[in-house]
């Protein structure tokens, strides 16, 4: 579980093809604190550390990961958004992120909001998936690419987030463009409320 309080960016440095599955190897500051079996978030993918090796880590993405995420987009020099597993002795910054991405989106369009910036993103909207809590809602939360966010002016398949200049340069939000694919985990609770309500 995280908090979607990203702690830096990682640099891909190696993606090895598997069969289905991607090695992707990566570079942070906190390498030497990692563990074999431990879980980060990457782009808000919840993935598990399988080798340590010369100040570098590398986790597998297996088809469905890749299939339901950005990860497969990746190229070496790229920067991820990390974050390890969230303490529970502490304080909840963000909002609960389980790292199950649930679907991509497509950045539409950027605005410079002079010192921040307005990010809209547009997913793929199923009715279905809606009525089980697939969707935004005005001031709830959402995360982009593992950013825990407040959701702002959304519509049926569209929504917005307020980026800070802090958000912006500690993340990979500075690399995104119009056209950018970036992965979103819709709110649990939302999910959990939407399910319950079917059976009321």
């Amino acid at each position: 579980m995280f908090s979607g309080i990203v702690e830096e960016y990682a640099e891909v440095v190696r993606i090895v093809k598997e069969q289905e599955n991607l090695h992707l190897t990566l570079k942070c500051s906190f390498v030497d604190e990692l563990k074999i079996d431990q879980s980060i978030s990457h782009n808000g993918v919840c993935l598990t550390v399988v080798s340590l090796q010369g100040g570098t880590y590398t986790v597998t993405a297996m088809k469905e990961t890749i299939e339901h995420s950005n990860i497969g987009l990746l190229k070496v020099g790229d920067k991820v958004n990390v974050e390890r597993s969230m303490m529970m002795n502490g304080r909840l910054d963000g909002h609960i992120v389980q790292g199950h991405v649930d679907q991509t989106a497509e950045c539409m369009d950027i605005k410079d909001a002079e010192g921040s910036w307005y990010f809209t993103f547009r997913y793929a909207f199923d009715k279905e998936m809606a009525k089980r809590g697939y969707i935004t809602v005005d001031k709830g939360s959402v995360t982009v690419n593992g950013v825990s966010l407040t959701v702002c002016n959304p519509t049926e398949d569209t929504f917005q987030v307020a980026i800070i200049p802090y958000t912006y340069e500690h993340t990979n939000f500075h690399t995104f463009k119009v056209g950018s694919i970036v992965n979103i985990e819709f709110d649990i609770i939302g999910k959990y409320l939407s399910r319950m309500m079917q059976f009321s």
